[in-house]
C-alpha cells in the first residue's frame, strides 16, 4: 500500500467517523449537560461568583480568546515536550523491561515509587534546580506522562503470541527481524494506549509546573483567575485547556490510524464482527 493510498484511506476513515452517529451521541451528551448545568444555576439562582453559566463561559471565551490562546502556547510547548519525552525514555525502558525478569526486578517498584510522589510537592524542586523556564513544565509533563507508556508497552511485548515466535525461530527469523516482523506490530496497539493516557497526563503535567513557577501558560491564568474570583475567567481557561486535551488525542488517534489500519479497534464494526 502506497503513502497516498494511505493518507486517502485515512481521511476517508475519519470523515466517515464524524458523519457517523458515533460522532454525534458525544455533542449530544456535552448539550444535555450544559442545558442541565445552565437550568440548575438559575432555578437555585446561584451567582456568577461561584458557578458561571454556560453562556457566561463562552461570552469570557470569545472576549478572552487572544490572551487564551497566546497563552496556550507554553502550555502546548511543555505539554508537546513533557510527552515527546515520555516517549523517547518510556518506549525503549519498557522494552529492556519485557526483555528481562532481572531488569523488571530493579526498575518496576522504582516506577511505582515514582508515581507514589505527589508531583505537585516535587515541582517546586525543578523550579529550584531548573529555573522559571520551559524546563521544569516538561520534566513534570514527562514524569506524569511516562509510568502509562512504560506500563502498557510492557504489557504489549508480553502479550505476544508464543506460537507466533516460534515459527519466527522454526523459520530461523534473527532477532531484529522477528522484532521489525512480530513483536513491534503486535505490541503497537498497546504502546498507542499508553501514549494516548500520556498525552492527556503531559496537559495535567504541564499545568502543575506552571502552577508552582511560572509567568505564563494556562495554569498561570488559573491561579489569577482564581486570586481575582474570577470564576467565568477559570472556566474559559478550564474550557481552552481541556479542548487542546481533546484535539492532542484526536491527533495522536489519527496518527494511531495510519500505523496500525488493520488492528480490529480501528475496524468500523469494532472487531467483533458484527
Amino acid at each position: 500500500m502506497t503513502d497516498t493510498t494511505m493518507l486517502a484511506t485515512a481521511r476517508t476513515s475519519i470523515l466517515s467517523k464524524l458523519a457517523s452517529p458515533d460522532a454525534v451521541r458525544p455533542l449530544l451528551l456535552v448539550a444535555v449537560i450544559l442545558i442541565g448545568w445552565d437550568l440548575a444555576v438559575r432555578i437555585f439562582r446561584i451567582p456568577p461568583y461561584l458557578i458561571p453559566t454556560p453562556t457566561l463561559v463562552m461570552e469570557q471565551v470569545w472576549a478572552q480568546g487572544p490572551l487564551l490562546l497566546r497563552e496556550a502556547l507554553p502550555t502546548l510547548y511543555a505539554t508537546l515536550g513533557g510527552f515527546l519525552l515520555s516517549a523517547l525514555v518510556g518506549i525503549p525502558l519498557a522494552m529492556l523491561i519485557a526483555s528481562s525478569k532481572t531488569v523488571e526486578s530493579y526498575l518496576y517498584p522504582l516506577l511505582v515509587f515514582s508515581q507514589s510522589v505527589p508531583k505537585i510537592a516535587v515541582a517546586p524542586l525543578f523550579v529550584v534546580w531548573f529555573g522559571f523556564g520551559i524546563l521544569p513544565k516538561v520534566i513534570s509533563a514527562f514524569l506524569l506522562g511516562v509510568f502509562p507508556v512504560v506500563v502498557s508497552t510492557v504489557l504489549a511485548f508480553k502479550s505476544v503470541d508464543k506460537e507466533m515466535l516460534d515459527l519466527a525461530r522454526s523459520m530461523r527469523a534473527g532477532p531484529l527481524r522477528t522484532f521489525v516482523r512480530i513483536r513491534l506490530p503486535h505490541a503497537l496497539p498497546g504502546i498507542f494506549a499508553g501514549l494516548k493516557v500520556a498525552i492527556t497526563l503531559a496537559v495535567v503535567g504541564a499545568v502543575v509546573g506552571e502552577f508552582v513557577g511560572s509567568n505564563s501558560g494556562i495554569g498561570y491564568v488559573l491561579q489569577v483567575a482564581n486570586g481575582n474570583f474570577d470564576l467565568p475567567l477559570m472556566f474559559a481557561a478550564l474550557f481552552v485547556l481541556s479542548m487542546m486535551g481533546v484535539l492532542l488525542f484526536m491527533a495522536l488517534d489519527g496518527i494511531e490510524h495510519l500505523l496500525i489500519p488493520w488492528h480490529a479497534s480501528r475496524r468500523p464494526d469494532g472487531g467483533d464482527g458484527k
